[in-house]
C-alpha cells in the first residue's frame, strides 16, 4: 500500500516509506548540509552554535536534531551543548545524561523482572464466610 506524504521541507508529494517526511532530494540535501557542518567544526573546534548556523546556512534547530541524534559529537573542550531531555543538565550529545540513562534503564529493568513473591497455595482458593456471594 502507498503512503503519500508532502515533503516537511519543499511541500512536494512524493511516496513515503519510513524515516523523517522529506523527499529524496531534500533528504540528499540535508546530508550534503550535515557533511558541510560537520567539516566546519572539525576545523574550528571553539565554534559554537549560532556560529555554525551562520557560517553553514543551516537552521539551529537542524543543528540541535543531528546532536540528539548522536550524528554529531564534539571534544570536551567544545563550548556546543544541549540539554538533556529530562532534567536539563547540558550534554554533549544523544538526548539524555548519563544519570538519566542509568535511572531509566533500572526502571525498565525492574519494570520486566517478575514478582519474586511466593503463592501460598492452601489459602489461595479458600475463601472467608464474607467473600462468598449472597442470594436474597
Amino acid at each position: 500500500m502507498n503512503d503519500i506524504r508532502n515533503c516537511r521541507i519543499c511541500g512536494k508529494i512524493f511516496n513515503y516509506v519510513m524515516g523523517p517526511v522529506v523527499c529524496p532530494r531534500c533528504k540528499e540535501k540535508l546530508e550534503e548540509k550535515f557533511q558541510e557542518v560537520k567539516k566546519y567544526i572539525q576545523d574550528n573546534h571553539g565554534a559554537d552554535i549560532p556560529e555554525v548556523s551562520e557560517a553553514c546556512d543551516v537552521d539551529p534547530a537542524q543543528i540541535r536534531q543531528w546532536i540528539r541524534e548522536d550524528r554529531l559529537q564534539f571534544a570536551d573542550d567544545s563550548p556546543i551543548m544541549i540539554p538533556c531531555e529530562k532534567c536539563g543538565k547540558m550534554i554533549r550529545s544523544g538526548r539524555f545524561c548519563e544519570q538519566c540513562k542509568a535511572e531509566m534503564t533500572n526502571t525498565f529493568r525492574n519494570a520486566f523482572t517478575p514478582d519474586t513473591k511466593p503463592v501460598n497455595q492452601k489459602t489461595e482458593g479458600l475463601r472467608s464466610e464474607r467473600d462468598r456471594m449472597r442470594y436474597l
